[in-house]
């Protein structure tokens, strides 16, 4: 069932990475763009022949509850400016915060076809599960861009045609994208692998994360040498599919090829207006934003809450550069579990003069020697017991 294309979080995290590497838009910019997508198919790939899949499970569900909401955030504050009618300058969250606080500069017929173009999107999702929303959208703001002519700003020049296949790329640049790549391949997929599982345990079938790690690079590979940049699996595309009956991997082929048929027209979205763009930009990842889980999160685990909120503050903060809060992210969480693995509880109990100790955690080399001065002390302050018995049932491993 899982469509694989371009997704709203892998983009960020592109345009994160590419930041100050180039200019926006410019041939160094999308021969970047195309690398950093190589970089990415052969990150995962060779996780998938490896192997290795289990390591997307680095990505600790309380990291991807602070970074999803976060990414969703500037996304959609990257497509305010466009929706209310006003010109992006500076930062994403800057730029949305001048939009906001000056509604003297906002533009009504924008306003207008963003609002209109979030109501068919979202009321169409009620109406019923195969209403074309976006595409209606679509049209709406096709023929609106058509019509106003000046006065509403458009997609304007969209190349038509299918792409060149080549692997003629700025190779020196290499180096800078190793990190931002495999953030990425990581990162990125763990969307397409929540996915795909959610699937896979509804219809009670097996699920393969080398493998699908496999898949997913040898798409990566395919965008780079096509023209493409990093691509992964889309939630929205993905239920629709399995909304409407697929049952084989024919589902997909089918949609490359009606985007293939498509390509030679790709002229005909140039009258699209940006206000009506941003719209179905915002309607589509403005589900992620789930603050409501992040606060929940106090009422589970204090650490677990420190993680994900400290993800979500520097997905905000670093931004573009969000894959750095993925990696500040994924290293709190291995700490938490250090810090976790280093502590052992002792429930102590005195029968007559008997001192029972029982020791909760994992007993290993660096937690011995604590256990070791814990008791020394428990016995000191217990000057009259003659037998010290340890209960060792509540250890969830003891090493050599």
């Amino acid at each position: 069932y899982l469509q694989t294309g371009p997704v709203a979080l892998t983009s960020l995290l592109t345009f994160g990475a590419l930041s100050g590497s180039a200019a926006l838009g410019s041939e160094d910019y999308l021969e970047l763009a195309m690398l950093l997508a190589l970089v990415v198919g052969v990150v995962r790939l060779l996780i998938g022949v490896l192997g290795a899949g289990v390591v997307a499970h680095l990505m600790s569900e309380p990291m991807l509850m602070g970074f999803l909401p976060g990414a969703a955030l500037l996304i959609v504050a990257s497509q305010l400016p466009a929706a209310l009618g006003v010109p992006a300058d500076g930062a994403v969250l800057g730029s949305a915060y001048e939009a906001l606080i000056h509604p003297a500069d906002w533009d009504p017929v924008a306003l207008a076809l963003a609002g209109g173009a979030l109501l068919v999107v979202a009321g169409g999702r009620r109406l019923h599960r195969f209403f074309p929303g976006v595409l209606v959208a679509l049209l709406a703001g096709l023929l609106a861009g058509s019509v106003a002519g000046d006065p509403v700003a458009t997609v304007g020049a969209v190349p038509s045609g299918f792409p060149e296949l080549g692997l003629e790329l700025p190779y020196g640049e290499l180096p800078a994208l190793l990190v931002p790549g495999a953030v990425i391949a990581l990162v990125g997929f763990a969307e397409a692998a929540s996915v795909a599982r959610t699937y896979a345990t509804r219809e009670r079938r097996r699920w393969s994360a080398d493998r699908e790690f496999i898949s997913q690079g040898a798409a990566n590979l395919v965008a780079g040498a096509s023209g493409g940049y990093p691509v992964g699996g889309s939630l929205s595309r993905t239920a629709l599919n399995h909304s409407a009956g697929a049952v084989s991997r024919r589902a997909g082929a089918i949609t490359g090829l009606a985007v293939l048929a498509f390509l030679p027209f790709a002229g005909v979205v140039e009258p699209l207006a940006q206000a009506v763009l941003a719209a179905i930009v915002i309607a589509a990842v403005v589900g992620l934003i789930r603050l409501r889980r992040l606060v929940a999160l106090w009422r589970v685990s204090r650490p677990q809450f420190a993680v994900a909120w400290t993800t979500f503050a520097l997905t905000l903060l670093l931004a573009p550069r969000v894959e750095l809060a993925v990696v500040v992210g994924v290293t709190l969480s291995i700490a938490v579990h250090l810090v976790r693995e280093l502590s052992l509880r002792l429930e102590v109990s005195v029968e007559g003069d008997t001192l029972e100790v029982r020791p909760a955690g994992v007993l290993w080399f660096a937690t011995a020697a604590d256990l070791q001065e814990r008791l020394i002390e428990l016995l000191e302050r217990h000057p009259d017991a003659a037998r010290l018995r340890l209960a060792l049932d509540g250890l969830g491993r003891i090493d050599l």
